[in-house]
């Protein structure tokens, strides 16, 4: 027996169409900041992992305050609190949407560009990394192209590259990515004709 009352999926289990594939999520309050796509189950999993070694952090931590050695339990805390917000840092890396502008958030750093600063939103066929690793493979990109000094129509550097369709949010879910670029776009086009 389905309980749809405990998930988010209500709405889906209405839409025959939704279950087929990942549904474009809705944006009805345009001036909040979006993920125009889930995060994939690699990203999922990374974070899962570091939350459970924060939790024999955790753990550690109590054990080591009951044998009576403060200081020591008192860094166990301060390790484990970084390595929790390492997993939500994890969790929030990825390109984000708005009204406002672009946004794409790394492990470590965030740049946010408003629209009028987007010279093109494309994607294109170039060497990927595998999972953020070393190895690049050929994959696709979505290429995120400033706009120039000279003016918006004027092309300036590329932004650093974090939505491939070999990325943890993305790997063996083609057609999510192009989906997701899709949306980018469309938000690109959108924002420059407003």
């Amino acid at each position: 027996m389905p309980l749809t009352f405990l998930t988010a999926d209500r709405e889906q289990d209405a839409d025959p169409a939704a279950h087929s594939g990942e549904a474009p999520q809705p944006f009805e309050e345009r001036d909040e900041w979006r993920r125009p796509y889930r995060p994939g189950p690699w990203r999922v999993a990374g974070g899962a992992l570091i939350l459970l070694l924060s939790s024999y952090l955790l753990i550690s931590t109590v054990i080591i305050a009951f044998a009576g050695a403060y200081p020591a339990a008192a860094v166990c805390a301060v390790l484990s609190a970084v390595v929790i917000t390492l997993a939500l840092r994890l969790l929030r890396v990825g390109v984000w949407v708005s009204a406002h502008g672009l946004r794409q958030t790394g492990l470590f750093s965030t740049v946010t560009l408003p629209w009028r600063e987007v010279a093109a939103v494309r994607t294109a066929q170039q060497p990927v990394r595998w999972l953020g690793l070393p190895r690049t493979v050929q994959g696709q990109a979505l290429v995120v192209v400033r706009a120039g000094a000279a003016g918006p129509t004027a092309e300036g550097e590329p932004l650093r590259t974090l939505l491939t369709d070999h990325n943890a949010d993305f790997l063996n879910r083609v057609p999510a990515f192009e989906q997701a670029a899709d949306v980018i776009e469309a938000w690109h086009d959108e924002s420059r004709g407003a």
